[in-house]
């Protein structure tokens, strides 16, 4: 968890967000942008979606 907010934090721009609507529209465009398309390399190269598929069908 501590490295998804490091790069949650460095990825997007949270201080340009006036209200907290648009806040948390942009936290959860960056949560489905990393859960469904950001590979990690601590999970064989795949996106998390894609891991836990892999995890199930095993």
């Amino acid at each position: 968890m501590e490295s998804f907010f490091g790069h949650m934090k460095d990825e997007i721009d949270y201080r340009q967000c006036p209200t907290f609507d648009e806040l948390k529209l942009l936290v959860d465009e960056y949560i489905y942008e990393y859960n469904n398309h950001r590979y990690q390399w601590n999970l064989k190269r795949m996106t998390p979606a894609l891991y836990r598929s892999h995890l199930i069908a095993a």
